[in-house]
Parts: structure tokens; C-alpha cells; sequence
């Protein structure tokens, strides 16, 4: 997202200052504001049609991500036309539109550019209620967060490039990724939650830092309730990670502290670069176990997976404590 700049300024509510997921707008109405995103990826997946739908329920989820509802979506295609037949890009566009049509947004137009690298993803717009805004700002200390999807898909989605992954870790990858967030939204809402990210490129801890940048909180995750995909961590353990998930690691190391014996696979998975990855939420904490129970008889492999905290001395804001002392291993 681009930085605000122009126009009514004091209309935009949410836009680059704490890397929320989506920029929000006031509307003319008293209440109403627009939500807007733009996202595009390149194939985790050969199938092209499962590409289109995993690209376009990761553009969706920024929307829910706010708090919002999706309304209208454009098209963004980048395609290499002279290398790829046009019955790919006609089934890109398929996966795109089933998504789209389960989330009950609008297609209504696009634009598609000649480009060496495949690409594909939509323009999103929303909308939400000031008062239901959910973002990087307004979390609380004594919170738990719950994670309402599992890790790995970028570790798995290298596995994929390499024809590495069986085809169970496939099926179970482009399942997760192809699952909107939009009832989970709603679940959470049922459980007071009061601020929200989509778990995406910047990996759980990127985008958990973002949160407690934008709320001035620290952080404790429970490293071994991390919910994981089948065949997330042997992938990993074999040394298939992408280039973006080191790089998101060694961006957030100095805001790591460890307590208990560090599993280092474990800390990669929460810094693993995720594609439609699932919401990160906050809730009070008598909440969480019962927002976890609705969310997994909806068919989301959802987790409490730790708590915000005020900061402190020796726990300043943005600090994430990875915590191997206690939980089950996901």
C-alpha cells in the first residue's frame, strides 16, 4: 500500500503507518467508510485454476482482515502470452471468479498486462463501520491471540516448485489456502475481538510485530501450539525454505527474545512467508478457547497461541517472546 498522500487527508482512517492490510476511507455518510486493497502473486501451485482461487481469496482476505465486507474486485493479470496458451490465463481467471463468488464479490472489471512472469490478483474493495474497524491499533494488553489458520505454505509451496511434496501435503496446502476468512471474521466478532491481520507474506511474526508497532504491546507466543501443515516442518528440516522467509527472519531477529530450549525450525515456521495465510486475532482472554472450539467445528484449524502484554523494562513494545516451555507440539 502506498503511502496517503492528496485529497481529504482526515477521511483516511487506516492507511501505511502501522502496515495494516488494507487502506479504510470515511464516506460521505456518518459511519460508513470504504475498505480498499490491491494484492498479486505469482503460482505457488501448477493447477492453474486452484492458482486463481488461492490468489484471489488472498486478496479478499485483506478485507476481512479490517473488519470488513468485500464488495467489487478487478482483475490484475500479468501474463506471458508468447511462452503460455490462453486456456491458462481462461482458467486463472475461472479460479479467480469461483473465488470471488464465494465471498460474494462483484467482478466488474480489470486489467491484464504482457509480462515475462506470471502473475495474478485482484483489486478489492469493502466496506465496514468505523466503530467495526479492525486493525494494527487496536489491540490490549491481557489479550490472547489466536491464529485461525495453519503455517507453512511457503516452506510447502517450494516443496511444490520442486515436485518435493506428496500429493497429500499438496491437497492439504491448496485446501488452506483456497479457505476464506470471512466466517472466521464473523466467529471472532462473536468473541469480542478488537484487532485482526491476515497472517501473508511478512510471515506470523512480521505481521504480529505490526500489531504490537501499532498498539504500543509486547508479545508471548506459545511456540509449540503453533498450528502447522502435514510435511511443513520435514520440508524445512530438508532446507526447502524460500529466500522471503529467511529474509523475513532475520529482519525480525532483534525483536526476538527466547525462553526454554529454542527449536530453531519451529522459529523459522512462524517467520515462513505465507500465501493466504490465515487471520491472527485478538480477544479476551477468557474468549480464546471457545472462539478456538467454534472455529475448528467450521473447519478452521484455529489455535490460542499466545497473549499481548503491556511492555516493560526488559519487555519493551514490539519485543515477541518465544516461549518453548510450554503447550503441545502442533
Amino acid at each position: 500500500m502506498a503511502p496517503a498522500s492528496g485529497g481529504a487527508s482526515g477521511d483516511v482512517l487506516v492507511s501505511t503507518d502501522f502496515s495494516d492490510d488494507a487502506a479504510v476511507v470515511r464516506l460521505g455518510a456518518a459511519g460508513r467508510a470504504v475498505v480498499m486493497t490491491a494484492d498479486v502473486i505469482a503460482p505457488i501451485v501448477d493447477e492453474a485454476e486452484a492458482f486463481g482461487e488461492i490468489a484471489a481469496a488472498n486478496s479478499i482476505s485483506d478485507i476481512y482482515a479490517m473488519g470488513g465486507r468485500p464488495l467489487y474486485a478487478l482483475n490484475l493479470v500479468f501474463f506471458p502470452e508468447d511462452d503460455l496458451p490462453m486456456e491458462v490465463l481462461y482458467a486463472i481467471l475461472r479460479g479467480g471468479a469461483r473465488a470471488c463468488a464465494r465471498a460474494g464479490v462483484t467482478i466488474v472489471g480489470g486489467h491484464t498486462v504482457r509480462d515475462r512472469e506470471l502473475k495474478y490478483g485482484l483489486s478489492v474493495v469493502g466496506e465496514v463501520e468505523e466503530s467495526a474497524i479492525l486493525s494494527n491499533r487496536t489491540a490490549r494488553a491481557g489479550q490472547s491471540l489466536v491464529l485461525t489458520k495453519a503455517l507453512g505454505t511457503g516452506i510447502l509451496g517450494t516443496a511444490i516448485k520442486k515436485q518435493l511434496a506428496s500429493a497429500d501435503e499438496l491437497a492439504a496446502a491448496t485446501a488452506s489456502m483456497t479457505l476464506h476468512n470471512g466466517a472466521a471474521l464473523e466467529l471472532a466478532r462473536t468473541a469480542g475481538v478488537t484487532a485482526c491481520t491476515d497472517v501473508t507474506g511478512f510471515g506470523l511474526l512480521g505481521h504480529l510485530r505490526n500489531i504490537l508497532r501499532g498498539s504500543e504491546l509486547a508479545a508471548r507466543l506459545d511456540m509449540r501450539a503453533l498450528p502447522l501443515l502435514p510435511g511443513a516442518l520435514d520440508h524445512a528440516r530438508a532446507g526447502r525454505v524460500p529466500g522471503g522467509s529467511k529474509a523475513n527472519l532475520a529482519f525480525i531477529q532483534p525483536a526476538l527474545r527466547v525462553a526454554g530450549d529454542e527449536e530453531s525450525l519451529l522459529t523459522l515456521m512462524a517467520a515462513d512467508a505465507q500465501t493466504s495465510g490465515g487471520l491472527l486475532l485478538c480477544v479476551p482472554t477468557g474468549e480464546a478457547e471457545r472462539l478456538v472450539a467454534r472455529l475448528r467445528a467450521a473447519d478452521h484449524p484455529a489455535a490460542a497461541i499466545g497473549e499481548l502484554c503491556a511492555p516493560s523494562g526488559d519487555r519493551p513494545a514490539g519485543t515477541i517472546e518465544l516461549d518453548f516451555r510450554t503447550g503441545a507440539a502442533g
